[in-house]
């Protein structure tokens, strides 16, 4: 695999794994006006590219497909079920990437060192994220449909871009913008109103910018130039990233669990990120 699709990936979940303590300083946000407006802000990334932006409709339906699609199930599925068990069935995204990749391009075919790395993966990013106590209730079903879903989404938006080779990395920020759109959208009609405080703001920027923009760029050069079978394995970093920058905003401590997880999700990339 490239070394810059390599690194773009690394950037791209270490981006993301920043997510979860910049959103803490916003936590008074109600999640789509958040998601909209942090979007909305990413897309500024490639703003001075403007004539990327211009592309087919079928391009940019699979943007929002991909964004909007992903960021709305996800927060229904913690609406209709508990949080841990729905993230831990939405971190199925990168294990997804890994099976689905030779169904969706032609000459990726899938080695067991790819599933096994992947599963072990995602065996630490669920003791990670669930701390080794979880229990599936089958009352929550509609919630964890949508966290698959979610996770389906993302997962089959991240191949079909390193097929549709043709459009530009930049385009990305058009999809930001109409996802961000959509996401105000919904914050409209679902949420109550929030009138944002002026210190928040530069948190606002950083995220939009960083998780929210940059990362997505990152993400798709990683994608079209790389393998996405050991991207896929590569990605359980992302849980494994989130909870240390936890632990240095003093959000949260390293049990034993959380280092047995850790061993895992890096024995897992190892493997599976193998040539």
């Amino acid at each position: 695999m490239p070394r810059s699709a390599l690194l773009a990936a690394l950037g791209a979940i270490a981006l993301w794994g920043a997510l979860a303590a910049l959103s803490l300083r916003l936590k008074a946000w109600p999640p789509f006006l958040l998601v909209g407006a942090a979007l909305l802000v990413g897309s500024l990334c490639t703003v001075h590219r403007l004539r990327a932006w211009r592309v087919p409709a079928r391009i940019l339906a699979l943007g929002v497909y991909g964004l909007f699609g992903f960021h709305f199930l996800l927060f229904l599925a913690l609406r209709l079920a508990p949080p841990v068990e729905a993230n831990l069935v939405n971190y199925l995204w990168p294990l997804l990437i890994v099976v689905l990749a030779p169904a969706m391009l032609p000459g990726h075919r899938l080695h067991v060192r790819h599933v096994v790395g992947a599963a072990v993966g995602f065996g630490g990013a669920a003791l990670l994220v669930s701390g080794g106590r979880f229990a599936f209730d089958v009352g929550h079903a509609a919630g964890y449909a949508a966290a698959l879903g979610s996770a389906l989404i993302w997962a089959t938006y991240s191949l079909a871009t390193k097929r549709l080779f043709a459009f530009p990395t930049a385009t990305i920020g058009s999809f930001c913008a109409a996802s961000g759109m959509l996401a105000l959208a919904c914050h409209l009609l679902f949420e109550p109103r929030y009138v944002p405080a002026p210190a928040e703001l530069p948190w606002l920027a950083v995220l939009g910018l960083g998780p929210m923009g940059a990362a997505f760029l990152l993400w798709d050069h990683a994608l079209k130039h790389g393998d996405p079978r050991r991207i896929g394995a590569l990605a359980y970093i992302t849980p494994l990233a989130s909870t240390l920058a936890l632990v240095a905003a003093g959000q949260g401590t390293l049990t034993g669990a959380a280092l047995a997880a850790m061993a895992l999700i890096i024995g897992g990339a190892v493997l599976g990120g193998r040539g």
